[in-house]
């Protein structure tokens, strides 16, 4: 059985733009796509979706009965399910769909409580529509699939576990392809409560409030962004938009719930297996995970000094979008894509690269999760 994987298709939702010339214009701006808004009565720098992005969803909602009462994440995932399906020609009979989120579907169960907490009663259909396996069996009901349906948590590092996922079945014979990717709704009242209570989120008043990769900041710039990705992948070739050439995971030791060890031994180790798998001891760039916390940014830029000979040119995409938590990782795979792409690696403004490559062949994409669960991916043309 052949071990690479080959992206098919792509598509995505953000504060970057649906189309991919947009979110390639927005990338080469490489300016914050943040906006203030009014959560809990303070306000809080956010990225959000586009209006035009809004009304589509609200569109999408409106279609059918069936989706009235569906929350934000999983209508966003449903959205760019149907577009992969009417512009991707692959047997989807035989394809499997693993589609994760971190906190699911935030919205719908923080509306359901507060019902419950104010009536004593919540709606009929709340128990289906707030579990986290609905956001994998919608998406399964449109592309009328036969194959494996997973959904699941693995906090931010969720979609590129959806890949590992991917993989293990497609090699296994078990599908003929596969989708898979991440989806976060995250700006809600109780969600960035709880980013607050850990001392995470950004206090900066300026626009530039996610401050990843700067090693010398004083204090956290965790920013809350809204998005959904999802790929399609099988072990054919032909027609290929890039291949997946290695994966690498790693679980460590935590002595704290939502910290890593000061050098990010679970990234070290999932980068090194990714590096084995590819037959590789250098790539030319990593996306790398950088929250825009001062422990985390350090530890994965440690990580990366150990890995590595030489180091690669590092980037990021938080300082853009900020953290979609489970979609993270598939927006940072998408932004390694459009770089190979274009054979144009976007600067982090906050971290100065000594140097740049010539030609842009491999770039690994680094997330983790609370738990201490990282996932590398070294994608190419």
């Amino acid at each position: 059985m052949p071990n690479n994987l080959y992206i098919k298709a792509f598509e995505s939702i953000s504060a970057l733009g649906n189309s991919a010339a947009a979110i390639w214009e927005n990338y080469s701006q490489a300016q914050p796509l943040f906006a203030e808004k009014k959560i809990n009565n303070e306000n809080y720098w956010v990225s959000s979706l586009t209006l035009v992005q809004e009304e589509s969803l609200r569109e999408l909602q409106q279609s059918d009965k069936r989706y009235r009462l569906l929350d934000p994440s999983v209508l966003q995932s449903l959205y760019l399910a149907k577009k992969l399906h009417q512009n991707t020609k692959i047997n989807w009979t035989n394809t499997g769909v693993n589609i994760g989120s971190s906190r699911g579907a935030t919205t719908t169960f923080e509306a359901s409580h507060h019902d419950f907490i104010t009536t004593g009663k919540v709606p009929s259909l709340t128990s289906p529509i707030t579990t986290l396996g609905n956001i994998s069996s919608w998406i399964a009901q449109e592309l009328n699939t036969e194959g494996p349906c997973i959904s699941h948590s693995i906090t931010c590092s969720t979609a590129l576990h959806a890949l590992l996922n991917a993989k293990a079945w497609l090699h296994s014979g078990m599908a003929e392809s596969f989708v898979f990717g991440g989806t976060e709704a995250p700006l809600t009242p109780y969600t960035i409560a709880q980013m607050k209570a850990l001392k995470l989120y950004s206090k900066s008043t300026s626009k530039w409030a996610c401050e990843s990769l700067a090693m010398d900041k004083k204090s956290n710039s965790l920013v809350l962004g809204q998005a959904a990705s999802l790929f399609v992948v099988d072990t054919k070739p032909e027609n290929a938009l890039a291949k997946i050439a290695g994966v690498g995971f790693a679980t460590e030791k935590i002595q704290h719930n939502i910290a890593i060890s000061k050098e990010a031994k679970c990234f070290q180790k999932s980068m090194k297996m990714a590096l084995n798998e590819a037959n590789l001891k250098q790539v030319d760039a990593i996306v790398m995970h950088a929250p825009g916390t001062v422990k985390g940014d350090l530890a994965e830029l440690k990580a990366i000094e150990k890995s590595f000979d030489q180091r690669p040119f590092l980037t990021t995409n938080k300082f853009m979008i900020g953290h979609s938590f489970g979609a993270s990782g598939g927006m940072s795979l998408e932004m390694a894509i459009f770089m190979l792409q274009h054979q144009q690696l976007i600067e982090n403004p906050f971290y100065k690269n000594q140097k740049s490559p010539k030609e842009i062949k491999n770039i690994m994409v680094n997330a983790v999760g609370f738990g201490g669960n990282a996932c590398s991916v070294i994608v190419s043309l």
